[in-house]
């Protein structure tokens, strides 16, 4: 199927992309990409700078180089995947390292690329991630949690209707429950469904069940 029909670029205006890369020349021409793609894009030439700003405004997507020789970025790319967000991070790596991409993907990142990469490619991957509700994070203890894009968002109120929904309640009996009511329920309900980017209940339950 098209792109139009899952992807729409006019959202891109509200969506934050962070480069990080100790080669001030890769932030601005990969800002430059992002731009022409309607993103509104920041870079920090440092991981210390990045996690500055992470820690003030969380970004929509990550291009991280996970290159050593301006400090380790394994903490960085951990950093973002312990929010466990949904933030779809892609690793850039300065030469071919098979090593280090499996190691990237083992942290949650989302693709990896080495330089000099397609830019085509590239957005191609942003634009797949940004379909997806669901993300994998980094391995802990032996299991890989999953992520899922606007979880976090949620208020307790939303995340009590959630529940409630999951459990197949009708909007009555959540009501009931939760001592509120079906309109204010169907309310929370719609704001749920517009945060986690379902298009209707059965996608709604497909977001649940699979994070």
């Amino acid at each position: 199927m098209s792109d139009q029909v899952y992807y729409h670029s006019y959202l891109n205006r509200d969506r934050m992309v962070h480069i990080v890369d100790g080669d001030p020349g890769t932030c601005e021409a990969l800002s430059v990409l992002f731009r022409l793609e309607g993103f509104q894009t920041r870079f920090s030439t440092d991981t210390e700078a990045f996690r500055m700003a992470f820690a003030s405004s969380v970004p929509d997507i990550v291009v991280l180089n996970l290159e050593d020789r301006f400090g380790p970025t394994h903490p960085t790319l951990r950093l973002v995947k312990d929010r466990q967000m949904g933030i779809p991070v892609f690793v850039l790596l300065d030469r071919a390292d098979v090593g280090g991409a499996v190691e990237a993907m083992k942290l949650g990142a989302t693709d990896v690329f080495t330089k000099p990469f397609d830019s085509e490619k590239l957005m191609r991957a942003v634009r797949d991630a940004l379909r997806r509700d669901v993300h994998l994070g980094a391995v802990q203890g032996g299991r890989r949690p999953v992520e899922v894009r606007g979880f976090n968002q949620l208020t307790p109120r939303e995340r009590d209707v959630l529940q409630r929904i999951s459990n197949g309640q009708s909007n009555k009996e959540a009501g009931r429950e939760l001592g509120i009511s079906p309109r204010t329920v169907e309310v929370h309900r719609a704001r749920v469904m517009e945060k986690l980017g379902a298009r209707n209940t059965a996608d709604l339950m497909r977001i649940v069940l699979t994070g």
